[in-house]
This record gives C-alpha cells, sequence and structure tokens, in this order.
C-alpha cells in the first residue's frame, strides 16, 4: 500500500487507472512471496538430502546391506530403499528405529562428519594465526 501512496505522491502512475495498479502491486507480491517459497523449500531439501546422505554413509560403515537393516530396523527393504533414494521422507520414529538398528545417536545424522570438522577447524586455525 505505501507503494502506491509513493507512485502517486510522485506522479509516477499519472493517467493509469487505479485498479492496473492494484494489480501490479498484488503480482508483485506474489512473486515475492514465490521467490521466498523456493528459496525455503531448496533450503529443506538440501538440509534432507545431507541427513539421508549421513544415514546411507553410517549403514556403509556399518557394512550392513540394505536388506539388513531393514531387518534389524523392522522396515521393509523397500522402505529403506526409498528413504536413502529421499523418494521416501522418513519420520522421526523411523529414523530413530534405523538408528538404533545402526547403533549409533540420532544426532550424528544431523552434524558434519569428523573430517568436515576438522577441515573447518583447520582453516579457522589458519585464519587466526594470519590476523594475530
Amino acid at each position: 500500500m505505501i507503494f502506491i501512496i509513493v507512485c502517486f505522491s510522485i506522479n509516477f502512475f499519472n493517467g493509469i487507472p487505479l485498479y492496473y495498479i492494484m494489480f501490479f502491486h498484488v503480482v508483485c507480491q506474489c512473486y515475492f512471496v514465490h521467490i521466498i517459497k523456493i528459496m525455503v523449500e531448496k533450503e529443506y531439501q538440501e538440509q534432507l538430502d545431507f541427513v539421508l546422505g549421513r544415514l546411507k554413509e553410517e549403514r556403509q560403515k556399518a557394512n550392513m546391506s540394505q536388506m539388513e537393516l531393514s531387518f534389524a530396523a523392522g522396515l521393509s527393504q523397500n522402505q529403506v530403499n526409498c528413504i536413502e533414494s529421499g523418494r521416501n521422507i522418513p519420520n522421526l520414529y523411523t529414523l530413530i528405529k534405523l538408528c538404533a538398528a545402526l547403533n549409533i545417536r540420532p544426532e550424528i545424522l544431523f552434524s558434519s562428519t569428523n573430517n568436515e570438522r576438522e577441515k573447518i577447524r583447520n582453516e579457522i586455525i589458519s585464519l587466526v594465526k594470519k590476523y594475530v
């Protein structure tokens, strides 16, 4: 609404009917809401991919096949396959069952690996040495 008032005060839309201005204003709002929604969905998908990738890494680190994991967690092999590939999104209960079957704490799926933490640690140390 402020946009329209400002435009009228500087004669930006001189001679254009008010309903065109209102339509333009609504279209702009919808477009920006759509862009923000896409950005949030992209970040959500990146986080989901990270967690599911960590789940697969932990299964491989435990030397378990999808079939062995599904049997230990009380799920079907198809469910485990769909979860790891990102076709199904597991609920919290399913994630806890998978973590119990892998003998890991659920927080491991949401944190960086030791290699990533070590890399970040070394980068921080190098920056501190550079500027101190």
